[in-house]
């Protein structure tokens, strides 16, 4: 015993008094369970779910955002979502690399603010580690909004232009939502419970995905009419990757390895699995044989449904939370979706329009109705917040929920709108049409599948000579238009 006490209780130079091994080791664990949900989780997913000739673009446009998030958010966007308050809902923002930042315990908000009488408004959190675990939890929050977010666009979108929208986006849209729910906003001081990003994240990337979908236009009409999945068993290597991800997700937002952190890990999987039963039950019901795609689309709707109040209500009411996540976001999808002109006319490729948006917004609703009093009060800054059924002031919480989404839902709209036509003056938003109708090859010059005879278009004089590589050269194949790769002959 006497061992155990001296490891966590020896201070060092590199071991200050205020920091807890524990919640340090829990936080870097959790951060990089919620980055494998993009890398390599989403990766594989999008390149897996969408059509063949589409698999390479899908993977590197998540791939892309996962690593210039990064940058920018250590560059500046980190201190502009939790730095010192610039605007009610903005920070001010300053790079995140100096040691004499990083290493200091971590703080959030960074700005104290106090009542007209001279009281705080609402406790600061110092969680038991340092600054720099905090950055990174968070930069992988933001770096799976915009992968998420990338779902909307798949198939279509110029990858020029979209790398010229991510950086925009986080430092624009994304800091914005944040800072004011989680970094000591307006929204935050005023109450409103967005437990681990069902409003920063799912709402979000479900809103601006969609209207980015609306502003760069549709996929070609074959692709919108035929859109298979090219790989369904790798698709459900991705899928399980962000489900069993997700108790980082949620378990990494109390911010220590506290009672809490179980708690909302277990609601997380219990609604998850509710709302795939749920959706897979519909589906049988209504069209007479399961779908793994409909699984998958389930268990996502579970998993964002819950995340607004994980930590905060029973496990009785994640049951609850993934019946309806499993219903009413498949409503939306298969029915409301088909008679509704502006969902027809928006072409959101993989329905993050449902799955995020319609699903976030029902949770961050559902929290404001079931979140327990005596949760709340283990976690929450701003005291005596309790969801509607347990009475009280319960029916404020609720209407804290409705102002904090629709605030959230028109930023992303006015901000996504901006940002995409600043940068359509210089880059096209779609793809030329050359390019749509090949697809990856066009694009990167490179396929998914290397299988000859798909029917795509091949031209390996446009990349110069074949070299094999460890250098050896390769003798261009006869197959001019055949894909990229090893030709099998039968």
């Amino acid at each position: 015993m006497a061992g155990i006490t001296n490891a966590y209780s020896e201070i060092t130079p590199a071991v200050p008094p205020w920091l807890n091994k524990g919640d340090n080791a829990w936080q870097l664990t959790a951060a990089t369970f919620v980055g494998l949900q993009s890398m390599p989780g989403l990766v594989i997913l999008y390149a897996s779910i969408v059509k063949k000739k589409w698999a390479v673009n899908s993977a590197f446009m998540a791939l892309y955002a996962f690593a210039a998030v990064l940058i920018c958010w250590v560059l500046v966007g980190y201190r502009m979502a939790f730095g010192d308050q610039l605007l009610p809902f903005w920070a001010k923002g300053a790079p995140s690399l100096g040691q004499k930042f990083l290493i200091n315990r971590a703080k959030v908000p960074e700005s104290t603010h106090f009542h007209d009488g001279g009281l705080i408004e609402t406790p600061t959190v110092e969680p038991f580690y340092p600054m720099v675990s905090l950055v990174y939890f968070q930069f992988t929050f933001a770096a799976i909004t915009l992968v998420l977010l990338a779902g909307s666009v798949l198939g279509r979108m110029n990858i020029k232009a979209w790398m010229a929208f991510v950086p925009l986006w986080l430092l624009f849209s994304y800091t914005v939502g944040a800072f004011s729910l989680w970094g000591g906003g307006f929204l935050y001081h005023w109450g409103v419970i967005d437990y681990s990003g069902g409003y920063v994240i799912h709402l979000s990337s479900g809103i601006a995905g969609f209207t980015a979908a609306y502003w760069v236009g549709p996929r070609l009409k074959s692709d919108r009419e035929r859109f298979p999945p090219n790989n369904v068993l790798l698709m459900l290597c991705g899928a399980g990757m962000l489900w069993m991800g997700w108790s980082g997700f949620n378990g990494g937002a109390p911010y220590a390895a506290n009672v809490i952190a179980p708690i909302a890990v277990l609601n997380t999987n219990i609604c998850a699995a509710t709302s795939l039963l749920v959706w897979t039950s519909l589906d049988v019901v209504f069209f007479g044989k399961p779908s793994v795609i409909g699984a998958v689309q389930g268990m996502m709707t579970g998993l964002v449904c819950i995340t607004p109040g994980a930590g905060l209500v029973q496990s009785w009411a994640a049951i609850l939370m993934g019946i309806l996540s499993g219903s009413i976001p498949w409503v939306s999808m298969m029915v409301l979706h088909k008679k509704s002109t502006l969902l027809q006319k928006v072409d959101d490729t993989l329905g993050v329009f449902h799955t995020h948006a319609v699903a976030g917004l029902l949770g961050g609703l559902l929290t404001g109705l079931l979140a327990e009093p005596a949760l709340c009060r283990l976690i929450l800054p701003v005291g005596n917040s309790r969801g509607a059924f347990y009475g009280g002031n319960g029916g404020m919480q609720f209407l804290k929920q409705l102002v904090g989404a629709m605030f959230v839902i028109a930023w992303n709209i006015v901000s996504t709108t901006i940002i995409l036509l600043a940068i359509r003056v210089f880059i096209p938003l779609r793809m030329p049409e050359e390019q749509l109708n090949i697809g990856d090859d066009a694009v990167h010059g490179e396929e998914a599948y290397a299988l000859w005879g798909d029917g795509e278009k091949y031209d390996p004089t446009r990349h110069g000579r074949n070299t094999a590589v460890y250098g050896e050269e390769m003798a261009p194949s006869p197959y001019v238009n055949g894909a990229r790769g090893v030709t099998i002959n039968l």
